[in-house]
């Protein structure tokens, strides 16, 4: 599935996400936020180069359960799961390098 560009308004269950198997990236932010904007250079350099990462791009705010259920106060939140457990969390990272870090704990290749 690789990098996606959009958040998305249709966010998965928390226990979907849990079940989910694998390397899987959610990350948590708005259309709208600059902060969230100025980091996609970033993440889209490094998943960008793994199809088989999974990445989920989660519509956040008020009223909004799944980041609710992560503990997510800041755009961007990522957080790295491997086999519905999380394993790295990174919030506004602004470089490639903290992203690639956080991608090796879910996926040897990172």
């Amino acid at each position: 599935m690789a990098y996606e560009s959009q958040y998305g308004a249709d966010a998965p269950e928390r226990a979907g996400v849990d079940a989910m198997p694998g390397p899987v990236v959610l990350e948590f932010g708005t259309n709208w936020c600059g902060h969230c904007q100025a980091a996609q250079p970033a993440i889209r350099e490094v998943l960008g180069a793994h199809p088989d990462v999974r990445h989920i791009k989660v519509e956040d705010g008020r009223g909004r359960p799944l980041g609710r259920s992560f503990g997510v106060k800041l755009w961007p939140t990522l957080v790295f799961l491997r086999d519905g457990e999380e394993q790295a969390r990174l919030v506004r990272p602004t470089s490639a390098a903290p992203v690639r870090e956080a991608l090796r704990s879910i996926d040897p290749r990172g």
